[in-house]
């Protein structure tokens, strides 16, 4: 197992809330949103809980196109129940290419790095979170850390 492997599925054990409601959602856009900001990141960011859009915004620099990956890479983490990049991951671990792969749709479908499930302890997934406009690796990043963040206050 590669090094990203394993940090992946680490997060995955490790990014889980006893509850996660709209107060939460919000909060954690508001704070993403401040910090990106505050950055200048050209991202745009998103959170769901289940099919409903609880949190959305965008900031200079990114474009109709990030909320086009936004929503593709959300699709898989919301199918699959893994990080879009994990799920992208696995595909190039085994020598396979998501696109031709999965039988999904590419204009629905993105396994790249940038969002993550919102999954409860018992290891339900209820929504997502995420970002597009930056590199892969640093939108996952990105999303990760704020979750990090959150789950520290609620402790």
């Amino acid at each position: 197992m590669s090094d990203l492997a394993e940090q992946l599925q680490a997060e995955e054990a490790e990014l889980r809330f006893a509850d996660f409601t709209l107060d939460d959602a919000w909060q954690l856009g508001v704070r993403m949103r401040d910090d990106a900001a505050a950055a200048g990141l050209p991202i745009v960011i998103g959170v769901v809980l289940g099919r409903q859009r609880a949190f959305h915004a965008a900031l200079p620099g990114s474009s109709e196109d990030n909320d086009e990956w936004l929503a593709r890479k959300a699709r898989v983490a919301l199918r699959y129940g893994q990080a879009s990049l994990t799920v992208g991951e696995s595909f190039r671990a085994r020598g396979k290419d998501f696109d031709t792969d999965a039988r999904l749709d590419p204009a629905e479908f993105a396994a790249h790095g940038g969002v993550v499930p919102i999954r409860l302890r018992g290891g339900t997934v209820i929504g997502a979170v995420g970002v597009s406009g930056l590199p892969q690796l640093e939108d996952h990043a990105f999303v990760v850390r704020h979750l990090r963040e959150l789950l520290a206050g609620q402790d």
